[in-house]
């Protein structure tokens, strides 16, 4: 029996902890749902956890998992190839590249957006939690705040462009620093 593989080394680990959800975002636009984004990062996880020996330090991580998910992706179409909903390939190739080019991008205003949302008062930050709730509709918010619906837009509306002139502040600070 052969000696067991080293364990992965701890930048290995928080490199592979770092890009999970770069990974997912990755992943998701190439899939029809969100179980399905899911399902094939657990798949990717796997894959890059089984083959860590096989990652140089020092070059790119997001890159080699990236390459790893989409075999990954590739594969779940394949075993989904009977449903109805189906993307071509050109497509999914087109949407990957796209995810992968703007991938620091979109994490760049996540993470503006997570400061932003900090930044509100608790009372707003509670309503925007609550719109965004999975299911959820504004005219149901409504009903359950005891308001008018249109209250409730506008002040969904005045949070929305709060948020994003904070976002855009953000990010604007970060590119001259």
């Amino acid at each position: 029996m052969g000696q067991a593989a080293p364990p992965p080394t701890e930048e290995f680990v928080q490199l592979f902890t770092a890009n999970q959800r770069r990974l997912y975002l990755f992943i998701l636009p190439q899939v029809a749902t969100t179980q399905d984004a899911d399902e094939v990062l657990q798949e990717t996880n796997l894959v890059i956890w089984n083959k860590y020996q096989q990652f140089s330090v020092g070059t790119n991580f997001f890159a080699w998992a990236a390459q790893i998910a989409t075999y990954e992706v590739l594969k779940h179409r394949q075993r989904r190839y009977r449903e109805k909903l189906q993307f071509n390939d050109e497509f999914v190739n087109l949407v990957a590249a796209e995810a992968a080019e703007r991938g620091d991008e979109l994490e760049q205003r996540r993470r503006a957006l997570q400061h932003c949302l900090s930044r509100l008062r608790a009372k707003d930050r509670k309503l925007i939690q609550m719109r965004y709730r999975p299911g959820e509709s504004g005219k149901a918010l409504a009903a359950e705040l005891g308001r008018p619906a249109n209250s409730v837009y506008q002040s969904l509306g005045r949070i929305r462009r709060s948020l994003l002139e904070c976002i855009n502040r953000r990010l604007a600070a970060e590119a001259g620093a």
